[in-house]
C-alpha cells in the first residue's frame, strides 16, 4: 500500500493555508506534520480523510484493494477532540466504533487494557481526566481495523507513561503493514521516520 499527494493545495474560508505538497508514504512508515500554528499540519489531516476538500492536486491510495477505495475509507482519523458521547460509558462508545466501523480487530476490554484503562471502562466518559479521555480514544484506533492511521497532536494531554505505550502501539501498527501520518509539536519517539515542514500560513 503507498499514498501519495501532488501539488496539494487547502483552503478554508477562502483563504489559501497551503499549496504545492508533495509527499509519499508506504506500508510501514510514519509521516510527521511538524510547523507553526496556522501552518495547515489539521487542514492536511482533514483533507487527507476527507473532511475538507483539496483546492488543488491529487491524493492517490495505491495497492489498497477494492475494499480501502480512498484514504478515507481505509483511515482512522484521531483529531483534537476525542469522538466519544460524555454520558455514554468507556465501554459503550467503543462498542458502538467496533460496530459502526467494522472490520473488528482488538476486544474492547483488550483495547483498553492496552491503553492502561482496563479497570475504567464502565465509567461516563464524562468522568475521565484529560488524559485518560485521550487514551480512550486511542483505543478506539484498536477496536476495528484500517490501515490508515492519521493523528493530530495525539499525544496531546498523555504522561510520559502514556505517551509510551502509544509509541509501542504505533510501532506494531506499523509492524503489521500500517501507515501513520501524525500531525504533532513534540516527537514522537518512533524510528525512521519522515518528516514534512509546512511553513506559515498564507
Amino acid at each position: 500500500m503507498r499514498l501519495t499527494a501532488q501539488d496539494l493545495g487547502a483552503e478554508r474560508g477562502g483563504e489559501r493555508i497551503f499549496s504545492g505538497l508533495h509527499f509519499a508514504i508506504g506500508a510501514g512508515e510514519a509521516l510527521l506534520v511538524t510547523g507553526p500554528n496556522g501552518a495547515g499540519k489539521s487542514t492536511l489531516l482533514q483533507v487527507l480523510c476527507g473532511l475538507l476538500p483539496a483546492a488543488e492536486g491529487t491524493i492517490l491510495l495505491e495497492g489498497a484493494g477494492e475494499e480501502w477505495p480512498t484514504v478515507a475509507a481505509a483511515a482512522h482519523y484521531l483529531g483534537h477532540g476525542n469522538a466519544m458521547k460524555p454520558a455514554m460509558s468507556v465501554e459503550e462508545n467503543l462498542r458502538f466504533w467496533r460496530e459502526f466501523n467494522g472490520e473488528p480487530c482488538l476486544e474492547v476490554d483488550e483495547a483498553l487494557e492496552e491503553v492502561g484503562l482496563g479497570s475504567l471502562g464502565y465509567l461516563p466518559f464524562s468522568t475521565l481526566s484529560t488524559g485518560q479521555r485521550r487514551r480512550a480514544a486511542i483505543a478506539r484506533l484498536l477496536v476495528s481495523w484500517r490501515p490508515i492511521w492519521l493523528l493530530d497532536e495525539p499525544t496531546a494531554g498523555l504522561d510520559a507513561r502514556s505517551e509510551t505505550r502509544f509509541t509501542a502501539l504505533m510501532e506494531a501498527h506499523r509492524a503489521d503493514g500500517g501507515l501513520i501520518i501524525a500531525a504533532t509539536h513534540w516527537p514522537l519517539h518512533l524510528q525512521d521516520v519522515k518528516e514534512l515542514v509546512l511553513g506559515d500560513a498564507a
